[in-house]
């Protein structure tokens, strides 16, 4: 009797607290706090400007300073204003009477002119050599053409456009809050469009619902039916027969067949000439230059970079003079399709998946806080101009394995002067038939412009609270002293450049983030009030870590330049030690230099995404400066030497001035003797220690993963594939994760990731099997010592 009064007396205080915390989220917050705005109006950066070194004659002529004051536009707010008509009857018909008046050019007689090109007639005569025409009659090849073309591509089909739009418009009010774009952003892309060149558009890739957002956004905005590249592997037939006919395409698996294959060079004629007469028309094409949502591997997508390179091609044989190349991102609150393992293999999306989906959403309208989403276009830039200025900054590079094993095994201790070659995207289809100078020239176009894509995506207010509350406030925080970090954070963010994707005081933002990430934070009520918010132990702490990675670009160069001060001080004191005694190390540049250099090299290329026209020593210098600036270093003087704020006496007559900084020669001796004199000390303002703390946990989930890694490699089977390696790497980040807490490193990406960078290093290496390539410790790392200095070696870098 005892035993079932203590269980519903526990029961009934479970209920209550249930109750209690239902109502905190239903009431908002039950608190009266001041509605103060500190950072919002004040400064808004104009983020998206192109690469002045690659494209300086782009960077000047589409670009005037009175775009930056144009201002936001809620794409999907549609009234009667937006119509030619007017009246009671227009306002509740006006969703409806937009999508009629939406110019759809009419559809042009593509698949003749596709015919007629002269890679398929070559094909079709037999002039290419291995072409499918050779002995064979001309009407079969031809029917194969058309077969072919099919599968690439459909007449658009306008009535079914507009019903399309029509739904969309409304289904989009109803899952969204709002969709905005900057007007500056937009006259940037009319005013390239306007010069008579194709635009092609070059995106990120959050989710599966892209595809159909970005082309209703730039239809709205008068720019014409969008043709977007779709990925055939996330849907079904049936869904891709409807998406070509909204002008969606696809390329045909023939074109990934062998280079002697004649189906595969048939296959690729076709691609390329339905590629020219697209891009003929100036009709603008939408391609995702990052991996598709769910997919397991780089960051970089090689069907995207295929596409790419078709656009490279048609410039550099004269089938256009040149096209505009327009970097674009879109940035969600919370991703709407985002599974809850997304790292999970998704499945074809079909037809009716995808309408229960629609229903499922709309189910849920009304019950749960609707999300933001912004769409950013960058600036335009020339493809041409890109390309005769691009091949002038190739310099010398080297594998991970020749830079950096010999410092990890002590056997060396000078960084080679060349730049890293890590490249993890592997190329498949009409790629492979290109020059390997056309093909690096593909890879460093599309890292550059997703460079780009992601400098200029707005940080949501999801990514700030996600990273307050991972790496400043895991055991809770309190809500008054929430808001003054939130605000904190985001004045951080917009002084580094990066813009924010929100607005409003600052009580409703906190509020509404919190209620977006209700699943993955508790709320509970304390004295005097006050609100207890803390993240919910578990998997919730990866979800956390994810959407913190949106914040990251902002705070990379500092980030890294905190971690490598940390792995400096390593070696000279114990990680405890107050930060009163740290501040008397002298760090000198050099080893400052050296330090960042060997982080950047262990770091993956599709993490830091540095642009490929700047070299590392110039990224060194930048995150010294970063350090500086934010009041984390200051310069000591040494007795005897110049101050280094004196530039009066320097003998600039002696060395050219215009030299282009990325041109580090043996000229440049002389400034690296003077480095090694220039000495710094760790700030000690109050500020600095948890600031420092707060740069170097943003990298802590991928270093610790890197870290256990290493301790895994005496514990792992292998040999193994590579898929059942990173599965039972996977299984051990998670156990370790359940012993010591650290669930933001139990991610199968970050495993991935660790798993190829080893190999990379040669840790790891592939033996041919009849299994297919099997991984397997490399004879130099098969000692445990040698395990044991790598694993070091990436902890020098981690902050406890």
């Amino acid at each position: 009797m005892d035993t079932m009064l203590e269980a519903r007396l526990q029961t009934q205080q479970r209920n209550t607290q249930n109750s209690q915390e239902t109502s905190l989220w239903s009431s908002g917050f039950g608190m009266k706090l001041e509605a103060v705005t500190p950072f919002l109006g004040k400064y808004r950066p104009f983020v998206g400007r192109c690469c002045q070194t690659c494209t300086p004659k782009s960077w000047e002529s589409l670009f005037h300073r009175s775009i930056m004051d144009l201002g936001f536009c809620n794409v999907v707010l549609v009234k009667e204003e937006n119509t030619r008509f007017r009246g009671w009857l227009v306002r509740r018909l006006c969703y409806f009477l937009w999508s009629l008046e939406q110019r759809i050019p009419p559809c042009q007689d593509a698949p003749q002119k596709i015919m007629e090109s002269t890679r398929v007639q070559n094909v079709i005569s037999g002039r290419v050599p291995g072409g499918t025409g050779e002995g064979q009659v001309p009407g079969l090849v031809k029917k194969e053409v058309q077969r072919i073309l099919g599968h690439i591509q459909a007449p658009i089909h306008p009535f079914l456009l507009r019903l399309f739009s029509w739904a969309l418009l409304r289904f989009l009010n109803c899952v969204f809050l709002n969709v905005q774009l900057h007007k500056g952003q937009m006259k940037m892309v009319h005013k390239a469009a306007q010069a008579g060149l194709p635009l092609v558009l070059l995106s990120t890739h959050k989710s599966l619902l892209d595809g159909i957002l970005l082309p209703f956004v730039l239809l709205s905005q008068g720019l014409g039916v969008l043709r977007v590249a779709w990925d055939p592997r996330t849907c079904s037939p049936t869904l891709r027969a409807l998406l070509k006919k909204l002008g969606g395409l696809f390329l045909p698996q023939e074109a990934n067949l062998t280079l002697d294959s004649p189906e595969g060079v048939l296959a690729r004629a076709v691609v390329h000439a339905a590629v020219e007469q697209l891009l003929v028309s100036r009709q603008p094409l939408l391609i995702f230059l990052e991996e598709h949502p769910g997919a397991q591997g780089p960051r970089l997508s090689a069907l995207g970079q295929t596409w790419l390179g078709l656009v490279v091609q048609a410039v550099q044989v004269g089938v256009i003079p040149d096209a505009m190349l327009v970097p674009v991102a879109i940035t969600y609150d919370l991703v709407p399709d985002a599974p809850c393992d997304v790292y999970h293999a998704l499945a074809p999306l079909g037809l009716w998946t995808g309408a229960l989906a629609v229903l499922r959403s709309l189910r849920g309208w009304g019950h749960s806080p609707r999300v933001c989403v912004r769409v950013h276009l960058a600036q335009p830039f020339s493809l041409q101009e890109y390309t005769i200025n691009a091949r002038s900054c190739w310099g010398s590079r080297q594998t991970l394995e020749q830079l950096l094993q010999p410092i990890v095994l002590g056997q060396c201790t000078v960084v080679p002067d060349t730049e890293k070659e890590q490249e993890w995207t592997p190329a498949t289809g009409p790629l492979l038939a290109f020059k390997e100078e056309d093909q690096l020239l593909v890879r460093r176009l599309s890292r550059h412009v997703l460079n780009a894509s992601v400098t200029s995506s707005a940080v949501m207010s999801t990514a700030i609270m996600a990273t307050l509350l991972l790496f400043k406030h895991q055991k809770g925080v309190f809500l008054s002293q929430l808001l003054g970090e939130f605000s904190w954070l985001t004045e951080e963010t917009l002084l580094r450049g990066f813009d924010v994707g929100f607005s409003g005081q600052l009580r409703c933002l906190v509020q509404h983030t919190l209620s977006l990430l209700r699943a993955h934070v508790a709320l509970l009520r304390v004295h005097q009030g006050d609100l207890l918010v803390v993240p919910r132990p578990g998997p919730s702490f990866t979800h956390l870590a994810r959407l913190s990675a949106e914040l990251l670009p902002a705070f990379l160069s500092e980030a890294v330049g905190a971690c490598a001060v940390r792995g400096l001080l390593a070696g000279r004191m114990p990680p405890e030690g107050p930060w009163e005694l740290q501040g008397i190390e002298l760090l000198s540049q050099n080893e400052l230099y050296r330090q960042i250099l060997l982080l950047l090299h262990l770091l993956p290329q599709d993490l830091l995404l540095l642009q490929p026209c700047q070299s590392s020593y110039c990224y060194c210098q930048e995150v010294l400066d970063r350090l500086i600036q934010c009041g984390l270093l200051v310069a000591e003087e040494t007795p005897g030497s110049r101050p280094a704020c004196d530039t009066g006496r320097q003998r600039l007559s002696a060395k050219l001035l215009w030299k282009p900084s990325g041109d580090f020669t043996d000229s440049d001796s002389d400034d690296f003797e003077e480095a090694e004199g220039r000495y710094f000390r760790l700030s000690q303002q109050s500020r600095c220690p948890d600031f420092f703390l707060f740069l170097c946990r943003l990298l802590s989930p991928l270093l610790k993963a890197f870290a256990q890694a290493a301790t895994f490699l005496h514990r792992g089977q292998l040999p193994d594939t590579e898929s059942g390696y990173t599965e039972q790497l996977l299984q051990f980040l998670q156990a370790t994760a359940q012993e010591e807490g650290f669930f933001e490193c139990a991610d199968q990406n970050l495993a991935i990731s660790a798993i190829w960078t080893f190999r990379d290093l040669g840790v790891l290496q592939q033996t041919p099997s009849p299994a297919g390539p099997m991984l397997c410790l490399s004879p130099t790392f098969t000692s445990r010592e040698n395990q044991e200095k790598l694993e070091q070696f990436i902890r020098q870098f981690i902050c406890s």
